[in-house]
């Protein structure tokens, strides 16, 4: 497991924002728990392009930053559900609001970033 050297900036609440929800899963994640999906084979479902992996270490992430717990039900085999902390709710309306506001800015969001790929064409959408 990859350990820091150097200790992170936490000068202000961007710092600390950024170092808690830094991963290209975390929001879509804590989103979809949110909404009701617990079991890591949902989530795989709801967000497919996130492989097993990558889900785990960001759940486990997510739980070492206090903004889900995991349940381990003792039935074979294991069954793992996790839910939001009350702290972790507390980021639902924020990213209730970012998302808010990629819907209102979508066409020119999706403008600059399909700028990178001048070679492709746009998909859905």
């Amino acid at each position: 497991m990859y350990e820091r050297k150097i200790l992170p900036y936490l000068n202000c609440g961007l710092d600390l924002v950024g170092e808690v929800l830094y991963g290209k899963w975390k929001l879509r994640i804590l989103w979809f728990i949110s909404e009701g999906h617990k079991r890591p084979s949902e989530l795989q479902r709801k967000i497919p392009d996130v492989s097993r992996r990558v889900l785990n270490i960001q759940l486990r992430e997510l739980e070492e930053h206090e903004l889900v717990k995991r349940t381990i039900y003792p039935v074979m085999p294991p069954k793992v559900e996790y839910d939001l902390t009350d702290f972790g709710e507390t980021l639902i309306p924020v990213i209730r609001t970012i998302g808010l506001w990629g819907d209102a800015h979508e066409d020119r969001l999706r403008d600059v970033i399909l700028k990178q790929f001048p070679d492709r064409v746009a998909m859905g959408g």
